[in-house]
């Protein structure tokens, strides 16, 4: 199949079912707040007359009530039967799946709250149409955030997700052990000098480690290698997103930069004992022991530390992403969305129930109290109110409302499923140990995941 030949909506439906047949789309979104303790139950079935919503797990429970509770209420003055449902990760481990059987059998859910992958489920036809809501709540709240919110979601010129929530990864180090070797932490702006400044605060002997990121199979470890890639020129795809340029000088020399940072002698005394097998709770962990300096992250970590009143929360500087080799400073987050689903029997009723959450005195307070990991979608819903929650609310601001437009691990291009199923695969956390380990150089390496890539998007249906 060549993939110019084909529509948008046939690629990526191509993709998404190679995602639904490796399992990988089954897998909930890494940033999802999780609550071990809940009990699985079967995905409610929608019918006319009755709302039938489900909503992810939130960290904080006090933003979770405060949904429920503005559901509720939204039923009862509608005079409308509920079912409200918690989705827990073992229920959103098959989200996608589930989904796509109950729309098929014609009985699906109205609305979802979530952070699964729009361009997946549009691919599958599982999505109403949303415009209408969308164009509206720009009107009354301002564009998205991020802006890259619109390359998510809006697909053919039509909206097919409603953005409800926003988040961000961001830099976390403690500035007080900066300090105390004279360092601003908050002028580290390159990749090397937050390298040496992680290696001179280090103190093994105190069991203090400066480097707190791993690259071993994880979400943690798969963003830190993709982001060191990026910033020394180094790209996945073109711009067309369909053709694979991974194999390159600037990726090679972005692999050789993090072989030495993980494998010579110079920079053994910052590396944490056991972080070549780190997974992603265990930087949060040592950041939240104590016995880190620096990690990056999503605010689920500044968080923790918060909602613990760990000492380590007032030492906690946040810091942008360091700068590419070129300067540049391309940053983006992330999304929760609001879908209707295929087929609801309550279309009308769901799209009133969106604008009603996102009514400002029904939102803020759940941003207020979010904790940095349920930030506002709008850009125009960044009120006073909000910023006075928490001084370090201006840096996810100012990435989350970056005005350039960076994609993410498919930049330069928009993302897409096929883009996706690279981190799916594990295949950079897989280059890396091949690497570290002496299997191959750096360029052998870089090749073999090359060749890698490029059997997911011919088997896709994108040739090479």
């Amino acid at each position: 199949m060549n993939p110019k030949k084909m529509s948008r909506r046939d690629l990526l439906r191509a993709a998404g079912i190679g995602f639904l047949a490796t399992g990988s789309s089954l897998i909930a979104h890494p940033l999802f707040a999780q609550d071990p303790t809940a009990t699985p139950l079967p995905l409610p079935q929608g019918s006319e007359g009755k709302l039938t919503v489900i909503h992810r797990t939130e960290y904080f429970e006090v933003v979770q009530q405060r949904f429920r509770e503005l559901v509720v209420n939204f039923a009862s003055a509608n005079n409308v039967e509920l079912d409200i449902s918690l989705a827990n990760p073992e229920i959103f481990g098959d989200f996608t799946a589930k989904m796509l059987a109950a729309v098929q059998a014609g009985n699906p859910p109205d609305l979802g709250y979530h952070q699964l992958s729009i361009q997946q489920m549009y691919s599958l036809d599982l999505v109403e149409d949303v415009t209408d809501v969308v164009e509206q709540l720009i009107g009354l709240y301002g564009t998205p955030v991020p802006n890259l919110a619109e390359f998510n979601a809006k697909i053919d010129g039509r909206w097919w997700a409603v953005p409800f929530m926003s988040y961000t990864g961001a830099w976390f180090a403690r500035k007080d052990k900066f300090e105390e070797k004279g360092i601003d932490v908050y002028s580290l702006d390159t990749w090397e000098n937050r390298r040496e400044a992680c290696l001179e605060v280090s103190d093994p002997s105190n069991n203090f480690y400066g480097w707190g990121m791993t690259i071993n199979r994880s979400g943690d470890g798969h963003g830190l290698i993709s982001g060191v890639i990026q910033s020394f020129g180094g790209t996945f795809v073109d711009e067309s997103g369909f053709k694979v340029t991974f194999n390159s000088p600037e990726t090679v020399a972005a692999v050789e930069w993090l072989k030495e940072t993980y494998s010579s002698e110079k920079y053994r005394p910052m590396l944490p004992p056991g972080v070549e097998s780190w997974t992603d709770t265990n930087n949060n962990e040592a950041y939240l022991a104590g016995t880190v300096g620096m990690t990056l992250n999503q605010p689920s970590v500044y968080a923790k530390a918060k909602a613990d009143k760990n000492p380590v929360f007032e030492a906690t500087a946040v810091l942008h992403a360091p700068k590419w080799l070129d300067g540049s400073l391309p940053e983006a987050g992330g999304s929760g969305w609001i879908t209707i689903f295929k087929g609801a029997p309550n279309v009308d009723l769901a799209k009133s129930l969106i604008l009603e959450l996102l009514a400002p005195a029904n939102y803020t307070p759940m941003v207020q109290n979010g904790g940095g990991l349920f930030l506002p979608a709008y850009s125009n819903l960044w009120t006073e109110d909000v910023m006075g929650a928490d001084e370090n609310f201006e840096v996810f601001r100012e990435i989350l409302l970056n005005p350039d437009v960076f994609y993410g691990m498919s930049h330069p291009a928009p993302p897409n499923a096929l883009v996706d199923q690279i981190n799916a695969a594990s295949i950079t956390s897989q280059m890396m140990a091949n690497v570290t380990t002496g299997a191959m150089t750096s360029e052998e390496a870089v090749l073999d995941a090359h060749n890698k890539i490029v059997q997911i998007f011919e088997e896709g249906g994108a040739p090479q």
